[in-house]
């Protein structure tokens, strides 16, 4: 077991200052850095005149990189970075910090910047209860399911999304969840930040009207109290029988019906196995 930790270090989400004196400290103090990009990471180094040797550890390279990492804290401290943020945040750096665990190495986290939180507390949104579920999916039905699971959540969801795919997102959004108040933060603590307020169909006009760039935090509102009613039988397989005429696949209509009826899904399945069994018997 080494006697040397493994540091969790946060570095800025955009405005260089935004680090603290300890993380400055320990960066120096490390043997080595395993940055997600060294790109990124030289840049902060370079600003603070610091030249402790860099290694690449990131989603493609992170089995590979493991012994040498490992064989550097058996010499000293060696410090995780992130892009951006809190390590270990929708980034590989959390399967190091648990390898880490397994072996006996002693992690110490540093408090510092994290854009989730930070657009939570600026949205305006409820703040004492929340989800957070990193980066959306990409493909739009397996989005469409994430959604539905989601929408009788009352606290309030945080999610990633890229600039690319906001107003695709926004329209599954809009389409699962309903016209829910959001924030779309962009850009946090940069030039350019933005903390777009107002409902989900408005943010989808405002950036049709105003293409987006930049990093992105979706803060969606919870579900309203008056989604707790649960519908009658009929209404579920009503919904049910119109998802599935327009051709979603029952798996997810059974998912989306249940979120919005307060059903259990697997209760909405089976009604839909029944209604597909009446509609093929002669």
């Amino acid at each position: 077991m080494t006697s040397f930790p493994l540091y969790i270090v946060p570095t800025p989400i955009g405005n260089l200052e935004d680090i603290t004196l300890r993380a400055l400290r320990v960066l120096r103090e490390a043997v080595l850095i395993a940055a997600e990009d060294t790109r990124t990471t030289r840049v902060l180094l370079a600003r603070y005149q610091i030249e402790t040797p860099l290694t690449s550890y990131h989603e493609h390279n992170k089995l590979s990189k493991l012994d040498a990492i490992f064989a550097a804290l058996e010499t000293g401290p060696v410090a995780l970075v992130s892009d951006a943020g809190m390590p270990g945040i929708s980034d590989p750096g959390y399967e190091l910090i648990g390898e880490a665990i397994a072996r006996g190495v002693r992690v110490e986290p540093l408090p510092g910047p994290n854009a989730a939180l930070t657009a939570l507390v600026a949205s305006g949104l409820p703040t004492d209860g929340f989800v957070f579920v990193g980066f959306l999916p990409k493909r739009e039905r397996a989005r469409r399911e994430l959604l539905a699971e989601l929408a009788r959540e009352r606290r309030t969801l945080i999610a990633y999304e890229s600039p690319n795919r906001l107003l695709d997102a926004l329209r599954a959004i809009e389409a699962v969840l309903g016209d829910r108040p959001i924030c779309v933060a962009r850009e946090i603590t940069k030039l350019h930040e933005e903390f777009f307020r107002g409902s989900v169909s408005a943010a989808h006009q405002h950036f049709t009207d105003r293409p987006p760039r930049g990093e992105i935090v979706l803060v969606i509102g919870g579900a309203p109290v008056d989604d707790a009613v649960v519908w009658e039988e009929r209404a579920v397989r009503a919904a049910l029988r119109q998802r599935l005429a327009e051709g979603e696949p029952l798996r997810m209509a059974a998912k989306a019906v249940g979120a919005e009826s307060g059903w259990d899904r697997r209760a909405v399945y089976a009604l839909g196995l029944e209604e597909k069994d009446e509609q093929n018997s002669p």
